[in-house]
């Protein structure tokens, strides 16, 4: 008699969730400076992913400590019945001197093409760098990861990381991670098995049901 294979662990299923507009989407870099709440749209937005998750057995909710990530994680939070935990190393960029300015602004700076171009060599004045908040969410996710092996874990974040986390996932420079769109309210997903890389399933998605993920 021939023996069964082993069976393979399943895999864990990391969902990253950029939160909801703000009034200031698109207009400033708001980084960690606190009081940015969501705008009517990114309340819909915010709605609409607790809607997506329907389906799925959602095992942790995890969340930056920033309003727009909380209220991001609410109802998600209230259509599971599961307590959202802040996790630090899903929080925004540290933008440093640049936090609050106008993207406008920001663009006519020589240091921007950097930024755009080049960003494994920037760190932001008094802030942090892109090679720090990579190996920042990075690390978070693989705590998140191992502490829910074969379950789903929705993580509640900002574009910036996100990209990071995507490109990291895929193999891709830090210097392309700018090429990743990563949307308000959009959700990428990232499956884990042990003893085997990352695999990206999605990116930048926005409007069809997540329970095939688990299918």
């Amino acid at each position: 008699m021939t023996a069964a294979p082993p069976s393979r662990p399943e895999s864990t299923l990391l969902l990253l969730v950029r939160h909801g507009e703000t009034p200031t989407t698109g207009m400033v870099l708001p980084g960690r400076a606190p009081g940015l709440h969501l705008s009517e749209r990114g309340r819909a937005q915010a709605g609409r992913v607790a809607e997506r998750l329907a389906g799925l057995p959602v095992s942790g909710l995890y969340t930056s400590p920033l309003e727009r990530t909380c209220e991001t994680a609410e109802p998600t939070a209230a259509r599971t019945g599961l307590e959202v935990h802040e996790e630090p190393g899903l929080i925004e960029c540290d933008f440093g001197e640049w936090t609050g300015a106008a993207l406008s602004e920001l663009a006519a700076l020589p240091q921007w093409q950097t930024v755009q171009h080049n960003p494994s060599a920037f760190c932001f004045p008094g802030g942090e760098s892109f090679i720090q908040m990579q190996a920042r969410i990075v690390g978070a996710l693989g705590v998140l990861g191992r502490a829910h092996a074969g379950g789903v874990v929705v993580c509640f974040s900002h574009a910036d990381p996100i990209k990071a986390a995507v490109a990291h996932a895929l193999g891709t420079p830090l210097d392309l991670f700018q090429r990743i769109v990563i949307s308000p309210g959009s959700v990428s997903a990232i499956s884990y098995s042990e003893g085997e890389g990352p695999s990206v399933l999605m990116v930048n998605s926005t409007s069809e049901p997540l329970s095939g993920l688990r299918a």
